[in-house]
């Protein structure tokens, strides 16, 4: 069972997925479940989500519901220079600050910084964008984790952390530009419990970037490449800090294109995780 926000009757909905059908939840069986976090921040999400079924009404089929993205209060979070492909892409954009990327790859402390609010963040097969001032833009295919108010990891989802890699590379300073933009984030469109997704390793993430009906670009790796635990960057992103509605936070990219290759407007970024599904966005 998978869980995320879809809209029914031109209303937002939360949702349970299984085995290909939506069906809704009526949270008003509930009164401590009013919100999609509600749901994944309680004890047992999977049997408070099936004491809430709405068997009232038809389900849904998987392919024609249109979901929003899966965020509620929560912010959206950022971990950088968690693969070695990344940390090596990083070096190679930008070669007088090369030395800073090898630091935080192998030091205790990883990268952090804030991605998006939640207004901020794109729904699934909504647009994401390039900056207009920018001439060097990616996508970041991540996993996402879902992290409760305590700071627990209670799901995953799928993140696209679009970047800017010239003005990054630029300067690191300029990182916030590079990576914080209107539409430069887009999460979902489920959430995989975390007792539910499959042994964190052997999950492969594939990106696809379509081009005028062909491909112009793909990759996949595992999350065994990933340098650092997924527990501990929530760990250090919940050091001195708090988050009473939870926080999303994106994992980092272990899938970098070829240098010479930049995104274009009419571009089809689609991300898949091996547990969770596909996130597809167009390039605005």
């Amino acid at each position: 069972m998978q869980f995320g926000k879809a809209l029914r009757g031109g209303r937002e909905t939360v949702v349970a997925v299984e085995r290909g059908l939506v069906y809704p939840l009526d949270l008003g069986r509930n009164p401590a479940v009013r919100t999609l976090a509600d749901l994944l921040h309680a004890p047992d999400p999977v049997a408070t989500a099936r004491e809430l079924l709405d068997t009232s009404v038809t389900a849904d089929r998987l392919e024609t519901t249109q979901f929003r993205s899966p965020v509620d209060q929560q912010e959206v979070w950022a971990a950088g220079v968690t693969y070695k492909r990344s940390k090596i892409a990083r070096e190679e954009e930008s070669v007088g600050a090369a030395q800073f990327y090898d630091k935080v790859y192998s030091a205790p402390r990883p990268e952090l910084f804030l991605k998006a609010t939640p207004a901020r963040v794109v729904a699934p097969g909504s647009p994401v964008r390039v900056r207009t001032d920018a001439t060097w833009s990616v996508p970041e295919p991540e996993l996402a984790l879902v992290i409760s108010p305590a700071g627990t990891i209670v799901g995953y989802t799928i993140g696209n952390d679009m970047s800017s890699r010239d003005i990054e590379g630029e300067n690191p300073l300029y990182l916030p530009q590079a990576k914080i933009y209107r539409g430069s984030c887009s999460v979902g469109p489920l959430v995989t419990p975390a007792a539910l997704m499959p042994e964190l390793p052997g999950v492969e993430i594939r990106l696809v970037i379509a081009r005028g009906g062909s491909t112009a670009f793909e990759g996949s790796t595992t999350l065994a490449q990933m340098a650092r635990t997924v527990e501990s960057l929530a760990e250090w992103l919940f050091k001195e800090n708090e988050f009473p509605h939870g926080a999303l936070l994106l994992t980092g990219t272990g899938i970098v294109p070829p240098d010479d290759f930049t995104l274009k407007s009419g571009d089809d970024v689609i991300i898949t995780i091996a547990g969770i599904g596909t996130l597809r966005n167009p390039v605005a």
